[in-house]
């Protein structure tokens, strides 16, 4: 069986884990606790030197250390339920979308988070390596995160899903960004009336609530 090296209030082992539940794949869980710096000690910088969450040891042994490989090795482990794509043109259609949720949506709420947060400090950059925070860029991120919000409205007029007119990563993904956002006091509302009707009818999908 695989084993995923989790957060249950983090972000990122966030997608992973809705990868998995969206393929139906069953696994073990090891919490690491971000809050005491777990994921900074030696025991787990010899799963993961890049000191993150997600890991995922797969059932061949091998430890994926990013969400990248993950959603990589299930899509070719798990064929069954795809999740990117199937043909030439959904495949490129949701990978554009994934990373356009994760760089624009996900990536504006790190800006704001780690370079703004007083629990952040020196930390402005997930790994091993500490960085200063730069108030700059939280300024920055928070601007691109209200302009997410207003690209993924547009593209969820009169569709169900982000891309290629089926659930996929890409819905993963924008929907992390969507929920994880309130952190940082966004969140959607009567501007965005597409993204309120899209993330109600993601709720009842496994493990979105």
């Amino acid at each position: 069986m695989i084993t995923l090296y989790d957060c249950a209030t983090a972000p990122s082992p966030r997608r992973a884990r809705l990868l998995l539940a969206a393929k139906g794949i069953t696994y073990e869980t090891v919490e690491i606790d971000l809050r005491s710096g777990e994921q900074l000690g030696e025991a787990f910088r010899q799963i993961n030197p890049q000191c993150t969450v997600p890991a995922l040891r797969t059932e061949e042994g091998p430890v994926l250390t990013d969400n990248a490989s993950i959603a990589a090795y299930l899509e070719a482990r798990y064929p069954e339920i795809p999740m990117m794509g199937k043909t030439p043109a959904d495949k490129a259609e949701i990978a554009s979308w994934h990373w356009r949720c994760e760089f624009e949506g996900l990536m504006s709420i790190a800006e704001v988070l780690r370079n703004t947060s007083p629990a952040m400090a020196n930390r402005a950059l997930p790994g091993p390596v500490d960085y200063a925070q730069i108030p700059q860029l939280g300024e920055r991120g928070l601007a691109r995160l209200k302009q997410f919000m207003v690209t993924l409205n547009a593209r969820l007029e009169n569709r169900d899903f982000v891309a290629a007119d089926q659930f996929s990563l890409a819905d993963i993904t924008a929907l992390v960004a969507v929920d994880f956002a309130r952190i940082v006091k966004v969140k959607p509302d009567e501007r965005h009336p597409h993204v309120v009707r899209w993330r109600a009818a993601m709720a009842e999908r496994p493990g979105m609530s």
